[in-house]
């Protein structure tokens, strides 16, 4: 019952947490009313089905009894950062809360790699009767207590037990087991990547275990026959990166609308009289950033990636400007895009702790050309207009556009999808309820 309260707690301070932005976005844009209704009117009139498919015309979807390392291969191999996971147990239903357990993406799978490592190393920092019992096959609840797990990070205490038992007998006989922790993360070095991805218990880890610990985002998914205005408040208010079309009565999903896809979608509409008005605009009149200097997330270019990646893991974000000096003059960007190079490439990942933001950005720039190269931060200036915002989006094909200010170009805010999708709609009284069938309260609890 605890469980239950706390889960609930949470779900409602996210939703509290996204209304409220939401609203805020609303009061500051100042759009005239009339021409917001318009909008609105326009985007309820356009059906989902009209939206353009995926590439390739197919919804890439990962069973849950999918392994991790083969998900990443998926993932990669797509050119994709996220994709539906298939319960296997019900994979003919028709019933889409039957048949989708939600979506995978790489943030989930390195947020789970990561704390495995960790746990890793406590486990061959620990005391040998400590590996001895993690070795004699105490992957479960034992083997968990003794590494003093507790909480959403037990699935991956149970994977860590697990590397604990399989290195001490090679790895950690070599290195020594009564190191402290962080030598001997740093110790295993390439040994340890084999470990988390090649070898047991990593390589045979499904995806239905850790996609609840680590979901980032719900599944949440309208109907071919829904309008475009609920994709765009599903896509702004609520905060989803992407949403699912499924038509009902058929089991696969018809098509996967992102904010990227949206926003290259307006960029599209250059020459209506709608966008050529608001995109004209410039960004502060609509009040952008929405977020105040001091709200924005940052990193220092002398901090570590793996700080990086706990506070884009602590906020929920995808990506951070990287800043130098008291003034934060942006000098880069780090992005959920870019830190997939941590699993991808084994030289990189073996020596994670200590790799600083500047460092890793000069690594992926000189040798990430198998997986695309990191996008540099782009900046607009506060009175840029949104259109030439929405173009760097879209032409760049990035997340977030960071505003500069000064000679300096110091950190003024940033400008996300969301902010530019939440410029162009609002939302009707009781919409979700009246149009979807459904709460997303409910959904989110699922």
């Amino acid at each position: 019952m605890a469980e239950s309260e706390s889960v609930d707690k949470e779900i409602r301070s996210v939703v509290s947490s996204c209304e409220a932005y939401f609203e805020k976005v609303q009061l500051r844009k100042n759009l005239p009313k009339s021409l917001q209704e318009t909008l609105n009117s326009a985007f309820a009139g356009i059906p989902v089905s009209s939206f353009p498919q995926v590439p390739g015309g197919k919804v890439i979807e990962i069973p849950a009894e999918t392994s991790v390392s083969e998900a990443v291969k998926i993932l990669s191999d797509s050119k994709i950062l996220s994709a539906p996971v298939i319960n296997t147990d019900h994979e003919s239903s028709l019933d889409w809360r039957d048949r989708y357990l939600g979506i995978i993406d790489y943030s989930s799978i390195i947020l789970w790699v990561l704390e495995s490592a960790e746990l890793a190393a406590i486990a061959l920092s620990a005391t040998s009767a400590t590996a001895a019992g993690v070795g004699a096959g105490a992957v479960g609840a034992l083997g968990v207590a003794a590494l003093g797990v507790t909480g959403p990070v037990a699935v991956a205490g149970l994977a860590a037990a697990a590397v604990g038992a399989a290195v001490a007998g090679g790895v950690a006989a070599d290195r020594g087991i009564g190191k402290d922790a962080p030598t001997a993360a740093d110790n295993l070095g390439k040994d340890f990547y084999q470990v988390i991805l090649q070898e047991e218990p990593f390589k045979s880890t499904t995806v239905r275990t850790i996609l609840k610990s680590f979901r980032w985002a719900p599944f949440l998914p309208v109907s071919t026959e829904s309008s475009m205005l609920s994709v765009l408040l599903l896509l702004s208010k609520y905060r989803l990166r992407n949403v699912p079309v499924i038509k009902t009565g058929e089991p696969d999903i018809k098509n996967y609308i992102t904010q990227s896809a949206v926003v290259h979608g307006l960029e599209g509409c250059k020459g209506r009289d709608w966008f050529d008005h608001i995109s004209a605009l410039p960004i502060s009149d609509l009040g952008l950033p929405f977020m105040s200097p001091n709200e924005v997330i940052s990193i220092d270019s002398d901090e570590l990636i793996l700080e990086a990646f706990k506070r884009m893991r602590d906020n929920s974000i995808g990506g951070l400007p990287v800043v130098e000096g008291p003034n934060k003059k942006i000098v880069g960007n780090i992005s959920m895009r870019d830190i997939r190079y941590l699993l991808l490439q084994p030289e990189v990942f073996s020596n994670f702790r200590q790799l600083t933001v500047r460092t890793f950005a000069t690594k992926i720039a000189t040798k990430g050309e198998e997986y695309g190269l990191a996008v540099p931060a782009l900046t607009c200036r506060p009175d840029s207009t949104l259109g030439s915002v929405i173009n760097s989006l879209a032409s760049k094909s990035v997340h977030r556009v960071y505003v500069g200010a000064g000679d300096e170009n110091e950190l003024y805010g940033v400008i996300t999808l969301r902010d530019v999708i939440s410029c162009f709609v609002s939302e009707p009284p009781n919409y979700f309820e009246n149009c979807l069938g459904f709460s997303v309260k409910e959904m989110l609890n699922r």
